[in-house]
């Protein structure tokens, strides 16, 4: 996986996270799937697909004349952990602030 900043910027196309989505909701799929109910062409989806790969956010599989993809687990790990680091970090800062402001409300 090339980091987050990859897989955040990869993910920051609609067309892509729409991609992602998909493949996190109905698990693996061929391209040719993938094409169904999209208004792009086949090589703009290709494209993409290569680019979700290139971030490793997507694995691509043959199975014969197909290309299959699913979501990289440790991506979406990793998003998570980013995730929840920066929560905790915005809790404990929002219960700081909370403690500050009812020390100044007891002030006056």
């Amino acid at each position: 996986m090339s980091g987050l900043p990859a897989t955040f910027a990869a993910l920051g196309d609609a067309t892509r996270f729409a991609i992602v989505e998909r493949l996190l909701n109905e698990g693996e799929l061929s391209a040719g799937t993938l094409l169904e109910g999209v208004t792009i062409s086949p090589p703009a989806v290709s494209r993409h697909l290569k680019v979700l790969r290139e971030a490793g956010v997507i694995v691509q599989r043959v199975d014969g004349q197909r290309r299959l993809y699913s979501v990289r687990p440790e991506a979406v790990e990793a998003i998570g952990a980013w995730t929840i680091s920066h929560r905790e970090f915005w809790e404990a800062s929002l219960k700081r602030l909370e403690a500050a402001l009812m020390e100044e409300m007891k002030r006056k």
